[in-house]
Order: C-alpha cells, then sequence, then structure tokens
C-alpha cells in the first residue's frame, strides 16, 4: 500500500491517490512529512502507469499548514530558517509544473502552507464545510510554499492581497466564487467524486495532457514569440504519437474517441476496482 510514514500513497487504474495522513495533528506539515513529499512525487512523476494524481487529507481536514509545534521545537537562525523554505523549493515547482493533471480534494482546513500545497493542483475540488485560509500574517511571517506566485494568478493582485493581508477566512462558497475551487461537493462524496474526476483523465493523450500544462504554466511570463515556438514543437511531439495517429482514425471513422469531457450530469468512467480507498477504510481521529 505505502511506504510512508506520513502519506498514504495507492494506485488505482491510472490514477494515484495521496493522502496526507497526520490526522491527529489535522495533518499539518512536519520535518519528516516535508521529506517524504518529494519521494511521493518522483513516485508518481515515474510511473507511466499514473495518469492522474488526487491529493487529499485524512480524517476530515486537508492541511493546517506547517507545524508550529514542532517548528518552536528547535530554534533556528535566520539562515537556517532561509535554508528549510529553499529546501522546499527545490522540489515544489516540480510539483506544479507535475505534467499529469493533479486535483486536490480539500476538507475542512486548508490554511497557511496547507492552502498553498491546494494551490498547486490544476484543479481544487472542496468540500461544503472547507475553509481556506493565508494564516501567515497572524503570526508575523510572509506566506510560503509558492502562494506568492500562485495565488495572485489564479485570483488576481488586488484579490491576493485581500487574502494575504488580512489572513481572513474563506469559506468553500467564497473560495469558488474567487476561481480557487472548481466544484463543491458533500464532505463525504468528496473524496470519490475527485477520484471520478481524475479517472476521466486515464484516456487522454499523456503526451498531450503533459505539454499543454507545462506550456499553460509558461504562458503568464513568456512573450508571444516564445509561446509560439513552444507551441510548434509540442504540437510535432503530438502529431508524432501513436495516440494522435490512433484517434484521428477513430475520428475518420465515425467511431466514439476515447477521451470524451462528460456533459453536466452525465456521469464520467469509473476506474474498475470500486474498493474504497485506504482513507474511507481506516478513519484517523483529528483533535
Amino acid at each position: 500500500m505505502s511506504a510512508f510514514e506520513t502519506l498514504l500513497l495507492e494506485r488505482r487504474d491510472g490514477v494515484a491517490l495521496l493522502g496526507l495522513n497526520r490526522p491527529k495533528a489535522r495533518n499539518a506539515i512536519d520535518e519528516t512529512l516535508r521529506a517524504e513529499l518529494p519521494r511521493a512525487l518522483a513516485e508518481v512523476r515515474d510511473d507511466e502507469s499514473v495518469r492522474a494524481v488526487v491529493l487529499y487529507g485524512v480524517g476530515g481536514h486537508f492541511c493546517a499548514g506547517g507545524d508550529l509545534r514542532a517548528m518552536s521545537a528547535r530554534p533556528r537562525t535566520a539562515y537556517e530558517s532561509r535554508q528549510r523554505i529553499h529546501a522546499v523549493h527545490a522540489w515544489l515547482p516540480e510539483w506544479v509544473n507535475l505534467e499529469k493533471p493533479l486535483i486536490a480534494a480539500v476538507d475542512g482546513s486548508a490554511f497557511g502552507g496547507g492552502f498553498s500545497l491546494a494551490l498547486t493542483a490544476d484543479f481544487v475540488l472542496a468540500s461544503t464545510r472547507a475553509s481556506f485560509c493565508q494564516v501567515f500574517a497572524r503570526i508575523g511571517l510572509v506566506p510560503d510554499m509558492a502562494a506568492l506566485y500562485l495565488l495572485p494568478r489564479i485570483v488576481g493582485l488586488q484579490r491576493a492581497k485581500d487574502l494575504m493581508l488580512s489572513a481572513r477566512v474563506v469559506a468553500a462558497s467564497e473560495a469558488q466564487q474567487l476561481g480557487i475551487v472548481h466544484s463543491l461537493y458533500k464532505p463525504d462524496e468528496l473524496l470519490e467524486a475527485a477520484i471520478r474526476f481524475a479517472a476521466r483523465f486515464t484516456e487522454a493523450s499523456p503526451i498531450a495532457m503533459g505539454l499543454t500544462k507545462s506550456i499553460l504554466n509558461q504562458s503568464m511570463h513568456l512573450d508571444q514569440k516564445a509561446l509560439a515556438e513552444l507551441e510548434c514543437f509540442a504540437q510535432g511531439l503530438c502529431m508524432d504519437s501513436a495516440y494522435h495517429r490512433e484517434a484521428v482514425q477513430s475520428f475518420l471513422a465515425g467511431e466514439p474517441l476515447g477521451f470524451l469531457w462528460p456533459k453536466e450530469g452525465e456521469a464520467p468512467a469509473v476506474p474498475q476496482k470500486q474498493e474504497a480507498p485506504a482513507v474511507l477504510r481506516e478513519k484517523g481521529d483529528v483533535e
């Protein structure tokens, strides 16, 4: 199942389920979790059978941010604190740019670094009881884990200032209005909905998905000429793929294409294995 101490990693027919597994601490990020996240990233990145990833929190909360109790246990110099954050940025950009669709299933709190972690996802699905907070200002810190880069690109500069400088709590419904959250679900339906959502991508071209995401993530800071060059390069690779050739043959023959996004209200294809993931089989207690 999982070789991690603070994470659950399962694979289900093309979908990797990655659970933050410190429920008694509301999945706050301690040193062990910080070290295991890049290891899990490498596993799902290098596994060609994984077409999409679902990131969730065990026990009713997504992630409460940094574990202040653990961080306070050992005082650090300013340089050591800088290096600690710097180490996160050694792998976090690779998480943002993972060339596979990443879906965050946010239940309960997504505060501080937990909010930042949710922002790394391509799609954030949330429960109706989810809440988000850039809590850093309350304890005299600046937002970290790439929130300063990601949040303004999602909600705009002025709204990012509102959320970061006020450190106010944002309910799931407002987060959806701001464009942070894609869709809302009842708490007991969220994880399975996220798995079904991720399963939609298992029939898509991994080359096209990965290149599209990679170029989009660069589009905000490249000029038109640079983007055109990336477009030409990427399209050449896609047109030379077996996936594209087979899709064209299906289209010309009048056959249904393998990757079609379901219409509103239409049930998407789901993985064959129907066994519940670990988070539903082994619920942890939340403080």
